[in-house]
């Protein structure tokens, strides 16, 4: 796993050990990262369910002006770490280990630009943590949410209409989706 593109080009990245983590593929990160460059220059990047950190840190590699990482693994925020320092991007990064639930409280600012989250699949958590997204002054209109699940994870309006949100666009892949979301007007 590397940096694709931006300051950090061509890095190579950690992964945590064990099989706890999904790194996204090279290849489904750098047609994510085609969609979401022209909202990227001085975004704030929340990445949630962080892993490695690999999607965050291209967020900042490509002229994100900061981003958070949340996760609650030892082992992988220490990754993350790692990543950002080897990367040297650690000025622009908040690496907060906790679970997504106290995290999203903790976050102060006055509007997040992106939002990636890549929860383990088949527990519900995109749905839950849509649902604490929902409240957070600093989920805006503009907010892009863009979550990686598995290819059967329902999207549909009916999912997302209790928790204030609409699908915008997914793309879909051999094994998983991105599925990107907003607040509803």
């Amino acid at each position: 796993m590397r940096v694709i593109a931006g300051s950090a080009r061509s890095l190579p990245l950690k992964t945590p050990p064990g099989l706890d983590t999904r790194p996204t593929t090279d290849r489904i990160k750098e047609t994510l990262f085609n969609i979401l460059q022209p909202h990227l220059s001085g975004s704030v990047f929340l990445d949630l369910f962080s892993g490695s950190g690999g999607i965050g840190i291209e967020a900042l590699s490509r002229g994100a002006e900061r981003a958070y990482f949340v996760e609650k693994d030892r082992r992988a925020a220490a990754c993350i770490e790692d990543n950002l320092r080897f990367t040297k991007l650690s000025g622009r990064a908040v690496i907060l280990q906790e679970e997504v639930q106290g995290a999203l409280s903790r976050i102060r600012e006055e509007a997040v630009d992106l939002i990636f989250m890549d929860p383990p699949y088949g527990k519900g958590l995109e749905r839950q943590t849509l649902t604490l997204l929902e409240s957070r002054t600093y989920v805006t209109r503009d907010t892009l949410i863009v979550v990686e699940s598995a290819l059967e994870t329902d999207f549909s309006d009916q999912e997302l209409e209790h928790c204030g949100f609409m699908v915008e666009r997914e793309k879909k892949y051999k094994t998983n989706k991105h599925v990107f979301i907003r607040r509803r007007a």
